[in-house]
């Protein structure tokens, strides 16, 4: 089991509290604006979603766009998470086998998807996700929107684009015809003037609704940009590059919406949707 590292910090250690705090992210005028339906439309069309993992009441609004157009529909039979490598604590591509504890709850390990993606250079590494929360931030989200979520865990470190393509080709062939919901987080820009973050993450949003995973690793490095999820997000664009799919923005926003700063960091949902319903599990 891996034990939450960063509750009490990004988000409330208190399962009442965190159950609150979700739902005060759905209910926000920064979001939705109000809780999720609780009948599911029949059919999937939302294959992929691009969130933010900052701290829940300065990130969480945005995210929970995204989750709340995730909990409109039937769920998948599994999600991939591909979280940052903050720390640097893991070699390349470091995947998790075991289930992970929130204060909602154990979030179980879906291991036949783990298996088809344990190919090199992909490798399970407990201790890359120790520290991180990019990954864990999304979970109280998944808990709260989809029943009995099971998922795997992948953190990305930044590195040459031919090596995330090595990783995308994995993640491509481990997805492909299987009913899994895709999550790359992120934040954009980091402590800059709203201008400039709103300037400098419109050019890297502009690549993801190109779905063009080149053009965000390259416009990332060319302008500075300080998106630090680059990594997973390049990763998602790749694996996912032939299915077709329609990349669209739900929302912009940054931290000084929450709280007054001269320095902001920018968040932002995204989802990639099939225009024909995606495939059910295969019984």
């Amino acid at each position: 089991m891996r034990e939450p590292a960063v509750a009490g910090q990004f988000y409330a250690d208190d399962p009442a509290a965190l159950a609150h705090q979700v739902e005060a992210c759905f209910r926000s005028t920064r979001g939705p604006g109000a809780l999720p339906e609780p009948h599911r439309r029949p059919e999937r069309h939302v294959r992929a979603i691009v969130v933010p993992h900052a701290g829940l009441d300065y990130s969480g609004p945005i995210a929970a766009l995204a989750y709340a157009a995730v909990a409109a529909e039937r769920p998948p039979a599994s999600v991939l998470v591909l979280g940052v490598d903050h720390y640097a604590a893991g070699r390349g591509a470091a995947l998790s086998a075991v289930d992970w504890r929130t204060p909602l709850g154990a979030v179980a390990c879906a291991h036949p998807l783990l298996d088809r993606l344990r190919r090199p250079p992909l490798e399970v590494d407990e201790a890359a996700h120790a520290r991180e929360h990019s990954i864990e931030v999304q979970l109280p989200f998944l808990d709260y929107v989809l029943p009995r979520p099971r998922f795997v865990a992948l953190q990305i470190r930044f590195g040459p684009f031919a090596a995330l393509d090595r990783v995308a080709a994995v993640v491509r062939a481990a997805v492909a015809d299987e009913d899994v919901l895709l999550v790359a987080s992120t934040d954009f820009s980091h402590y800059v003037p709203v201008e400039v973050a709103r300037r400098q993450d419109a050019l890297a949003i502009e690549a993801i609704l190109a779905s063009d995973g080149r053009r965000l690793y390259d416009t990332v490095e060319a302008h500075a940009i300080s998106m630090c999820g680059v990594a997973p997000t390049t990763v998602l664009l790749r694996a996912l590059a032939g299915e077709g799919l329609t990349p669209r923005l739900l929302r912009w926003g940054h931290s000084g919406e929450a709280t007054p700063m001269p320095d902001v960091v920018g968040y932002a949902a995204l989802l990639l949707e099939s225009s024909a319903p995606l495939p059910p599990p295969v019984k």
